[in-house]
């Protein structure tokens, strides 16, 4: 089909979100101008001008059968997800969970839609939100100071923040294999995860040099308020000398090949890229000072000579309180032109993020093609995450929520129902309602 000023649609932002959203407006006919700053305009946790850059971890969570990651995920392939694509083709080994080469997906998938013809890239800051047609807002947590302003004067409230934190990633090579060994949790998949086990007695010394490091400060005007899923290890050190034992570090379902004993506590390494160049410390995001963090982290087993490749750091995140300002198809109330996809609508996580870039571009198509709109069932993955960033009604203060099980509606007569087989019964429910809508749907 060829484009039309009148189908044409402006998305600012090419994260998640923004790729989705154009990607799926395009292959439906429908024209799109994409903006993305970078690389003119940096921001304080991105490194190149790649479209969909990773900048926290590389996974991009499960994909068990029977998990609320999974569940999202198999909904969104349904739908023709180029990011879920791009990570399926950019795959490296991570257990359960999708983890990709970071580089190698973000030049797949900027490769991919810079080819489209639909789409046209305009590598340029967006400083305001454009005066006509339809807009989609999808610039992310670290929206511009520019834009954000013009988002507030739009807005007419004060944007909302938190901050969120990145892993280290540490040279391969320069990680000793023989105080470490191969295994993930329960024995499956046990080449996936680079272990580095430690006794009670190196866990205490490193907790207390945790406690005691020289940490980045917040500034003033600034309060610190961090995702639950993403805190700092220094939070969680500073609830307790046993909370990173019970966290990130737990020895359940590990075993020391060497000893055949369990750890008292494990660092876990995540393989960042194929071949194995790089590995991250799985859930090591830290707000110490980079000179503190080489020092500390050098005392896990295996890693006292290790070359760091990215210390980790924290930056805000923006996103606004979307249900009382959005409507159930991510536009806005107060003029209906505009919409809003990915984390800056308070869904966290990569795919979530894409997931509403997906809901976006079926809103506008409806709204082009002059078609109802109609939103997955709140059985679903997608239509649990709608409901809970347009209508929730259950918590009294917005903040960022990844897929989970708990934004389902719940079963009945669960009550003596092990959760496993609640967790399936809610999943075969999810795939019922989504398979009913999708055959609805005018735009496959």
């Amino acid at each position: 089909m060829l484009k039309t000023e009148k189908q044409k649609v402006s998305v600012i932002g090419a994260g998640m979100a923004g790729v989705e959203t154009a990607m799926m407006l395009a292959r439906h006919g429908v024209a799109a101008d994409l903006y993305e700053m970078r690389p003119r305009q940096k921001t304080p946790a991105h490194q190149s001008g790649d479209f969909a850059e990773l900048v926290c971890s590389n996974s991009f969570g499960s994909m068990a059968e029977f998990s609320a990651p999974g569940l999202l995920k198999e909904e969104m392939r349904a739908l023709g997800s180029t990011i879920l694509e791009g990570a399926q083709i950019n795959q490296v080994p991570a257990g359960n969970a999708l983890g990709v080469d970071r580089e190698a997906f973000a030049q797949w998938v900027t490769t991919k839609v810079k080819e489209h013809p639909l789409i046209d890239i305009i590598d340029q800051e967006c400083k305001e939100i454009p005066k006509e047609g339809f807009v989609v807002v999808a610039t992310g947590p670290l929206t511009s100071d520019n834009l954000t302003q013009s988002l507030a004067d739009l807005l007419d409230t004060s944007s909302l923040y938190f901050y969120d934190s990145i892993s280290p990633i540490v040279e391969a090579s320069s990680v000793d294999l023989e105080k470490t060994f191969f295994a993930s949790r329960y024995q499956e998949d046990q080449d996936d995860y680079l272990n580095c086990p430690m006794t009670q007695e190196q866990y205490m010394s490193f907790v207390e040099a945790i406690a005691k490091a020289e940490k980045v400060p917040v500034r003033d005007f600034e309060e610190l308020k961090c995702f639950e899923g993403c805190q700092p290890i220094e939070n969680l050190v500073d609830r307790g000398v046993k909370t990173l034992a019970f966290g990130p570090m737990k020895p359940v379902g590990l075993r020391d090949p060497k000893t055949q004993n369990r750890p008292y506590a494990v660092v876990q390494l995540r393989r960042e890229n194929m071949p194995t160049t790089m590995y991250n410390l799985v859930g090591f995001q830290s707000r110490m000072k980079w000179g503190e963090q080489k020092r500390i982290f050098r005392m896990i087993p295996g890693l006292e000579n290790a070359t760091f490749v990215r210390m980790g750091s924290m930056h805000r995140n923006t996103y606004i309180e979307s249900p009382k300002l959005l409507a159930s198809d991510l536009s806005l109330k107060t003029d209906s032109r505009i919409f809003f996809a990915g984390q800056l609508t308070g869904v966290e996580g990569y795919v979530e993020s894409a997931a509403m870039g997906q809901m976006v571009a079926l809103a506008l198509l409806g709204r082009i093609h002059y078609q109802a709109w109609h939103r997955p069932p709140p059985e679903t993955a997608l239509g649990a995450l709608l409901r809970v960033i347009t209508t929730d009604p259950l918590r009294s203060e917005f903040s960022p929520m990844n897929i989970n099980f708990g934004l389902l509606p719940p079963l009945q007569d669960t009550a003596r129902m092990k959760k496993k087989v609640r967790r399936e019964k809610q999943c075969m429910r999810a795939r019922q309602s989504f398979q009913a809508w999708f055959h609805e749907q005018a735009y496959q």
